[in-house]
């Protein structure tokens, strides 16, 4: 057996193995358990997030202020909104404390969708 060919070809694969690991962590997508579980678990939180975010519009809807609210969140800046809305009541889902930033993001966004339907349903009270 000629050791130099076993020398250089281990080498050889040794160097393909690097490479082909930088190139698929780094441009190919794959991630290591501990990247997988993070991303999961913010996916997760953002639809959760996303659904409470209708339980606002919701308790938004029942609130007998709800037009002149509206009216104060049409005279700030839209990033402004979401720091508002976590202000209000309907924002506090129930059996917490105090609002969530995300839920309050989700909800800045749906009432800012919705503001035509939402100020007409106002008017008609």
């Amino acid at each position: 057996m000629d050791w130099d060919k076993v020398k250089v070809g281990s080498w050889s694969a040794l160097g393909g193995a690097i490479v082909l690991a930088y190139g698929g962590f780094n441009f190919g997508g794959w991630l290591t358990g501990g990247a997988a579980a993070a991303m999961a678990k913010e996916v997760a939180a953002d639809a959760v997030a996303e659904r409470l975010g209708s339980i606002c519009v919701a308790q938004f809807n029942h609130d007998s202020d709800k037009s002149a609210r509206l009216k104060e969140m049409k005279g700030k800046d839209p990033w402004e909104n979401a720091r508002y809305i976590e202000t209000q009541p309907w924002a506090i889902m129930p059996g917490e404390d105090k609002a969530d930033s995300k839920v309050a993001d989700s909800c800045a966004k749906l009432l800012a969708a919705n503001q035509p339907r939402i100020a007409i349903a106002g008017q008609s009270n």
